[in-house]
């Protein structure tokens, strides 16, 4: 990955989107709702406080998350889609 992300910005392989519903019914490819799931690429330094200090980041790289649905920004790098977004916007840590 040719990303870094800066400050307390997290890099998220989003999780593929369901292909059929629980009963086996086929989704159509314009109704299928984004994942607010994923795991984990790259982490940045963390905040800095007002004091100066850098807090230490929440999470770390190899982690499943749960974020929230319309949080972050969707790219593509090198040919797979990622998002970038605040620690403060993952809402769980998946056990």
């Amino acid at each position: 990955m040719n990303l870094k992300p800066l400050g307390d910005r997290v890099i998220i392989k989003q999780d593929d989107a369901e292909q059929t519903t629980a009963s086996g019914l086929y989704i159509a490819q314009e109704t299928k709702e984004k994942p607010s799931s994923g795991v984990v690429l790259a982490v940045g330094e963390g905040k800095v406080s007002d004091a100066g200090e850098r807090l230490p980041m929440p999470v770390a790289v190899g982690d499943r998350v749960v974020y929230g649905k319309f949080a972050g920004q969707e790219i593509e790098n090198e040919g797979e889609k990622v998002v970038i977004l605040r620690a403060d916007d993952i809402i769980a840590i998946q056990a």
